[in-house]
């Protein structure tokens, strides 16, 4: 067995950690710790405050017995914080080479369901929401209710683009949206 094969087969025990709690007491540095001291990886992690409370989302990544202590560390972090914590074990995304990465921006006075008729639009073509982000405001100028988002979508790559911006462009135009798709430059 190749060191590859090796360090793989001994890393591929990944553990979805996920909480929510109010903004003064988020958890970031305990949970981060408590996966340094069991032997895993923070392999990826999404930290949110949205209202008064922070959303954390991490994901850990180890040996099995790694991950097997890091999920009795979380139990006893849980009880001793009263933190509600939610995690299992879930395995790695699968490589996905055809999904083309594009980012959506949308921009718009802000009205109800919006976002739904952007999911929609995307859905019913088969095209995945990677992230999303998306907030109210008000505009600094004029105090008008504003909406914007920023989606990264996968394009399966038999798509063709063109067609699916102009599309796309023509709903927001219906619906009196300001947009741009452009491909992810990273």
């Amino acid at each position: 067995m190749n060191r590859s094969a090796v360090r793989s087969a001994t890393t591929d025990n990944q553990l979805l950690i996920s909480t929510l709690s109010p903004a003064h007491r988020a958890p970031i540095l305990a949970l981060a710790k408590r996966i340094a001291d069991s032997g895993c990886n923070l392999a990826d992690a999404r930290v949110s405050t949205i209202g008064n409370d922070t959303s954390v989302m991490l994901l850990a990544s180890g040996a099995w017995d790694a991950v097997a202590k890091l999920e009795t560390s979380l139990g006893k972090l849980a009880r001793d914080e009263e933190l509600p914590i939610v995690h299992y074990r879930t395995t790695p995304r699968e490589p996905t080479a055809h999904l083309l990465p594009y980012l959506v921006e949308v921009i718009a006075a802000d009205r109800p369901g919006i976002l739904v008729k952007i999911i929609e639009f995307f859905s019913r073509r088969d095209i995945s929401v990677e992230q999303l982000s998306s907030m109210r405001y008000q505009a600094m100028q004029t105090g008008a209710e504003m909406f914007q988002a920023q989606i990264t979508i996968g394009i399966p790559s038999e798509t063709h683009i063109a067609a699916l911006r102009d599309d796309f462009l023509e709903l927001c135009d219906g619906l009196n949206l300001d947009a741009i798709m452009d491909p992810v430059k990273f």
